[in-house]
């Protein structure tokens, strides 16, 4: 676990750093700065990008992960990266032309419930294609273990330059306007910054002529499409459906109380970056071992600082609401359902690695579409009943579902259980932490109340922790650091 904790820690350092900044935006700058349509706005024109581009990448990100390692030979490897250039290529080209000729159609169909976002229809698309080949390049990077720069590029350059534009909002030196389409020029500068970095770490000799199991390629990047981010889609998917059925302004409300929640995970996107090559080599070398050890330990290690997060999060959630405008209020039974979510999901470890770097990759297709229509399905039912709690309800209520099949596959398919003793251990700490800290507040501002108790959960939370020797990696951080 040496590399993997060591670019970890890098990457986690990056990813909260980056939520920091983040949240500054989402909680404070968006929401002085922005009009909650504009807000509203942002959130639907990148959420529904967000869907398109899968679709767009052609799953070849997971596929260079997944493949990269198991070539020896420079020639094919190197055709092998031509080949994942010019593949999405040839996907969005047809979606840019289908796009150009119904463009009226489609603006007239998002924006029936919003007719701002008619003008905007056309930065979905920009913003998916950068996006796509961004993802692209930073798996290019990972493959060669070096996580951390494309890390730094993916969670804190767009937060930056979204603070940057926020600021000359704020000083009316751009308006909404030009701030949304500066925002959309920077996902271009992003993935030419991530494209040189990817060339200087390994330039192929680019070819034309295809990898010899090239039809192996694009037969697992067709069923890895939606599976590497099925948990993100739909998070997107209820972005993009409360518009279509409720003011544009929920949807701002809602990407806060997302965005809170969200934090939750920056843990796991940090060690995913660097556990998942690893997993794909151990899987190419049919070293089971080691996809037990990095299962068990990654599971546990997910959990215990994932878990701390969920208790400051939603034990905190009340106090810092209060800080931001009283209408985003209406978030903080989003913050606990996403939340809910997400800790199981990150409690799971690296279970979506170990299924898509596996020849079994292909049941990710029915599974990650299932999950797509049926948060669907929910949401058509639940956000007419709920609201935006209802679109967070739908997709805990998936989320849950779905990943218990995920954790019951591997079971039955590789023997692989990431749970221990401890991790049961762990989840009556938290449970008992949440019920004693749960129905009170200190009575000072809520800044100092947020600190005081944080303070206090934490040094309880590890004291237990460390006392219960949960985990043998967090234990060892412990004793050379303290």
């Amino acid at each position: 676990m040496g590399i993997v904790l060591k670019q970890s820690f890098k990457n986690t350092v990056i990813t909260f750093a980056a939520f920091g900044i983040g949240g500054v935006n989402a909680l404070f700058l968006y929401t002085n700065f922005l009009s909650d349509e504009y807000y509203g706005l942002v959130t639907y024109l990148l959420s529904t990008a967000n869907l398109l581009m899968p679709l767009t990448a052609f799953g070849v990100q997971y596929a260079i992960v997944k493949f990269y390692s198991s070539y020896t030979d420079t020639i094919q490897r190197d055709r092998f990266l031509s080949f994942s250039l010019l593949l999405p290529f040839f996907i969005a080209l047809p979606f840019g032309f289908i796009g150009a000729w119904f463009y009226e159609q489609i603006g007239a169909y998002l924006s029936e419930e919003n007719p701002i976002i008619k003008d905007y229809t056309v930065i979905i698309y920009l913003v998916a294609i950068t996006t796509a080949y961004f993802e692209i390049f930073y798996a290019w990077a990972r493959v060669q273990l070096k996580s951390v720069f494309g890390n730094l590029m993916r969670e804190m350059f767009t937060r930056i330059v979204v603070s940057i534009l926020l600021v000359l909002v704020a000083l009316k030196v751009i308006d909404q306007v030009a701030f949304i389409y500066f925002l959309t020029a920077s996902y271009f500068l992003r993935t030419i910054i991530m494209m040189v970095y990817a060339f200087v770490l390994y330039l192929p000799k680019f070819s034309f002529s295809l990898p010899n199991n090239y039809k192996e390629v694009l037969k697992y990047s067709a069923y890895i499409i939606l599976a590497g981010s099925a948990g993100a889609i739909l998070l997107d998917i209820d972005k993009f459906m409360i518009p279509q059925k409720e003011a544009l302004q929920l949807a701002a409300f809602y990407a806060v109380g997302v965005y809170i929640a969200s934090v939750i995970e920056a843990p796991g996107r940090a060690m995913a970056q660097i556990v998942q090559p690893l997993t794909s080599k151990a899987l190419n070398e049919n070293d089971f071992p080691t996809v037990s050890r990095l299962y068990k330990s990654t599971s546990i290690n997910l959990l215990l600082i994932c878990g701390l997060f969920f208790l400051l999060i939603n034990l905190n959630v009340s106090q810092l609401y209060l800080l931001i405008k009283p209408e985003y209020a209406k978030g903080v039974s989003v913050v606990l359902m996403i939340s809910i979510a997400k800790l199981y999901t990150m409690a799971l470890g690296n279970n979506g690695a170990i299924i898509s770097n596996s020849k079994h990759y292909k049941i990710l297709l029915p599974y990650s579409l299932a999950m797509a229509i049926s948060v669907v399905l929910l949401n058509y039912w639940l956000i007419d009943l709920l609201g935006m709690n209802g679109a967070a309800l739908s997709t805990l209520i998936v989320i849950l579902f779905f990943n218990s099949l995920k954790l019951w596959y591997v079971k039955k398919t590789f023997g692989l259980n990431p749970f221990t003793r401890q991790t049961v251990y762990l989840l009556f700490i938290i449970i008992v932490i949440y019920g004693l800290f749960s129905f009170w507040d200190f009575p000072f501002h809520p800044i100092l109340n947020i600190l005081l108790k944080s303070s206090i959960i934490v040094f309880l939370y590890f004291f237990v922790v460390k006392k219960g020797a949960i985990s043998a990696d967090i234990n060892a951080l412990f004793t050379k650091y303290l």
